[in-house]
């Protein structure tokens, strides 16, 4: 009965309507997909040419030890459509021993990155000095106070060794307010975003599990700094009133090939709202544990894995190829190990910008040897149904129409019809194949598909199934809009050239 009570919570509490949302459909997976002949593939982000595009350069991003560290630990990119700048805040390390400091740096374009001077600590482009394992830097663009615009949470070192997570604020993202809130002690690697469809902060903390050793428990609330006060160590299963159990790396996740006996663990994890879903950012841990890294002179293997969710809690977690991976190549930038950063994907025109903590493995000394790397992929375009010379089709299931213009996201080398079905399958009258306006060899991340003298107007409100037919064909998303620029609605994670500081494509 208690099981059956907690069920119940936990679907009220994090219950959405599925199809409902504005915003862009991806066809991550074949839930919004009731017919089709058309085969399903994942694609993957590909590595600019010229990483890092960011380094250690200056004196204070080397530690003690003079190893080199300038790379978002979390940290944060994020695009700001005020200043029309890129923002980066990421860890350096500051001179320090076990600790990092916080460094800012901005770029016109997301490849060339500066670090200006600043005032907090006179001729760096230091912002924070508060010693960290890593820190979570939001641009929130669904805040109202503007002396709260910006939020870090820090999840710092204490006198003990142990660290807590702090918060504060701050009005341009450089000067930062005294700390607000305070957690009990934590395990380190912790990570918080912003959650719209929720309306909450979520922590993502890191637990202990007996048998899957590294994984994540949940903490959300509407109030960050109340959010942060609640939050201290888990351990085990174990839960209190406001921290959940959340999830633990599966047997399938990616193995180390030198240690494939050792079972993968979750090493962090974050997200950030895209179009009408959560996409999650899953760092697995393949070993070996530092004591092995140190004596085999070997980096501890992290990769990033993709996964999404629109209930906000359970994630779908199917592609198990890493989406982010290490580089075999050993004198790589990135052939250690890669995390993931706060505020990604970044929107610039019809590509998404995916930024990344990647380490060398020259040197394997554990705190060090990071630097920031940039990987880009198609508008959404994580994964798509794909066809050949024959013609194949794909029927959605219902959706409501929510707006008068179709769009679909489409590389079509061959071609492209569709049709509009009402609730019993049946073509409705104008929206017929034979009506359509065929659309041949385009390849558009925003392409509106028309009906000969018809307007969809007249569907809205209504839940209707489209049917694509294709040739050679990738179909990435489709999507109702209420102009005809093809706004969605939905959300822009974190911002982009040309687009809403509401962080809303509109």
């Amino acid at each position: 009965m208690k099981s059956l009570v907690l069920f119940i919570i936990s679907s009220l509490l994090f219950l959405n309507p599925l199809y409902s949302r504005e915003g862009r459909n991806l066809l991550l997976d074949k839930s919004l997909v009731s017919e089709t002949d058309m085969q399903f593939k994942y694609h993957y982000p590909a590595y600019y040419a010229l990483n890092p595009v960011l380094k250690a350069d200056k004196a204070w991003e080397f530690n003690k030890n003079g190893d080199p560290y300038a790379a978002p630990f979390s940290g944060g990119v994020w695009y700001d459509e005020l200043s029309g700048k890129f923002k980066m805040w990421y860890s350096a390390g500051g001179g320090k021993t076990n600790g990092l400091v916080t460094c800012y740096a901005e770029s016109n374009d997301g490849k060339v990155w500066f670090k200006p001077d600043l005032d907090v600590v006179p001729g760096t482009n230091i912002v924070d000095t508060v010693e960290h394992d890593c820190v979570s830097v939001l641009l929130d663009k669904f805040e109202q106070r503007t002396d709260r615009k910006y939020k870090m949470f820090l999840v710092a070192f204490n006198n003990s060794g142990s660290v807590s997570m702090k918060l504060k604020y701050s009005s341009d993202g450089i000067h930062w307010s005294s700390t607000k809130a305070v957690s009990g002690e934590l395990y380190d690697r912790c990570a918080v975003y912003y959650d719209p469809f929720i309306d909450k902060y979520v922590l993502s903390l890191k637990t202990i599990n007996g048998v899957y050793r590294r994984a994540r428990c949940f903490l959300a609330d509407k109030d960050p700094e109340l959010a942060v006060s609640l939050a201290h160590r888990t351990f085990i299963n174990g839960e209190d009133k406001f921290i959940r159990f959340w999830f633990n790396a599966d047997d399938d996740d990616p193995r180390h090939p030198l240690f494939p006996d050792l079972r993968p663990q979750i090493y962090n994890h974050e997200a950030m709202p895209y179009e009408n879903l959560l996409l999650g950012y899953f760092s697995v841990w393949q070993g070996p544990e530092n004591k092995e890294c140190v004596e085999l002179k070997v980096q501890k293997r992290n990769e990033i894995l993709v996964g999404w969710t629109k209930d906000s809690f359970n994630w779908n977690r199917e592609n198990k190829k890493p989406f982010l991976p290490v580089d075999e190549n050993p004198e790589a930038w990135n052939a250690g190990n890669i995390q993931s950063v706060a505020g990604c994907p970044i929107i610039v025109g019809d590509s998404l910008y995916f930024y990344m903590s990647g380490r060398y493995n020259s040197r394997p000394v554990h705190p060090s040897n990071f630097a920031t790397g940039l990987a880009t992929l198609r508008r959404d375009g994580f994964a798509s149904f794909h066809s050949d010379k024959k013609e194949c089709y794909l029927k959605t299931i219902p959706i409501e129409v929510t707006g008068p213009y179709l769009f679909v996201n489409a590389e079509i080398k061959g071609s492209l019809y569709a049709e509009l079905l009402d609730a019993n399958s049946n073509v409705i009258k104008g929206f017929s194949k034979h009506n359509f306006e065929i659309v041949k060899k385009k390849n558009s991340t925003k392409l509106q598909l028309r009906w000969k003298n018809e307007d969809i107007s007249s569907l809205i409100g209504k839940k209707i199934s489209i049917r694509f037919y294709t040739k050679n064909t990738d179909i990435y998303s489709f999507w109702f809009s209420k102009t005809e620029k093809g706004f969605s609605g939905g959300y822009t994670a974190g911002g982009g050239p040309l687009l809403s500081p509401t962080g809303i494509d509109q």
